[in-house]
Order: structure tokens, then C-alpha cells, then sequence
């Protein structure tokens, strides 16, 4: 039990790291704050053990965020199948942010099967989840590998269903699609200096 209180104090909690990655706060609240935290998610990214990152995919919406970004940042697709369960149930509020960013880094055909799975399961319900993130990371991937899986989404009209019921001021995916790929390159830059 020390043990799990340490891990979720070191990676969670410590400097308020869940709310600096909650709603993309990293990027979205200036290069000074990308700048001040960056180093240290990237650092942390590199070095938390697996079970360590089991354990916090196993409790509540701040660790499992948190956990995602870390697994994210250091692309550590051995993850991908938890993380593609997780993002499916949808069981805590928030989580599906970090399970998202992280199937935008691991950045391969199957991270878009992934986020497609969510969206057919997501957008054909009356309820607002994480569905702009996953529209975000699923342009994204469609951007960097040549496909066009988000398009089944937007041609059928289901995303502008949901949007107009949902969130009507989420209806614009352009927005969706370049906070990802901020984020992807906040990453990026930051795993390349660290390593």
C-alpha cells in the first residue's frame, strides 16, 4: 500500500501533473508552462516501470490520465492493448484524453482501428465522452499514414449528429486535429532532448 501511495504521489500528483496534462493544459497554457513541465513528464516517461504504470492504469481518472501520457511520451506500445480497453469501457471522466494522446503517439494502423472502434461505439450514443479527442488523434494518424479512416465518420454524417446534439461548438475537426499533433510535437521535442 507505501508503495502505491509513493508511485501516485512521484508521477500524479507531485507539481499537480494531472491537471497540467488534463484538457491538454500542457500546451494550451503557453510555452512557459510546456517548457517548465515537459522535461520532467519526459524524464519520468523514460524511467516508471511497467507495473508502476499498471498500477495507476488501475485506479482513478488522475492516475490513469497520467499514466497514458507517460506511456504516450515514451511510446511504449507493449500498452496498446490496455489502453485500447480502457479508452472502450470509457469508465472514468477524463482518462480517455491521456488513452487518446497515446494511441496519436504510438502512431501505427492499429491505434487508428482503435480509435475507430471507439468512435462507431461513442458517437451513437446521446452522451459526451472524449469522442473530439478521439476524432483529434484519429486525423491525426490518418495525416501521418495516408489513410482516411476518420472520413467514415464525417461521410456518413455521424460526427455531425453527435456534434449538433452534443457539443455544437465542437463541430470544427481542424481543431481536433492540430491540438493533437501540438501535442505530439510537445512530445516529440521533449523526448529528443531528454534522450
Amino acid at each position: 500500500m507505501e508503495h502505491n501511495k509513493a508511485v501516485v504521489e512521484r508521477y500524479v500528483m507531485s507539481e499537480r501533473r494531472h491537471a497540467v496534462l488534463l484538457h491538454a493544459n500542457v500546451v494550451l497554457r503557453g510555452e512557459e508552462m510546456a517548457a517548465q513541465h515537459g522535461p520532467g513528464l519526459a524524464r519520468d516517461a523514460a524511467t516508471i516501470s511497467d507495473g508502476d504504470l499498471d498500477l495507476l492504469l488501475n485506479d482513478t481518472w488522475r492516475e490513469r490520465l497520467t499514466a497514458a501520457w507517460l506511456i504516450g511520451m515514451d511510446r511504449r506500445v507493449r500498452h496498446r492493448p490496455r489502453i485500447g480497453e480502457l479508452l472502450l469501457a470509457s469508465e472514468v471522466v477524463h482518462a480517455g484524453q491521456g488513452y487518446c494522446f497515446a494511441l496519436a503517439r504510438f502512431g501505427e494502423q492499429q491505434d487508428s482501428l482503435l480509435l475507430a472502434a471507439y468512435l462507431t461505439k461513442y458517437l451513437a450514443l446521446d452522451r459526451y465522452y472524449d469522442q473530439t479527442w478521439a476524432m483529434g488523434a484519429l486525423l491525426h494518424l490518418d495525416s501521418r499514414l495516408g489513410t482516411r479512416h476518420a472520413g467514415q465518420f464525417l461521410l456518413n454524417g455521424a460526427w455531425q449528429r453527435w456534434s449538433d446534439k452534443n457539443a455544437p461548438q465542437q463541430t470544427y475537426i481542424g481543431t481536433h486535429h492540430h491540438l493533437i499533433t501540438t501535442l505530439c510535437t510537445f512530445a516529440d521535442d521533449h523526448t529528443r532532448a531528454s534522450g
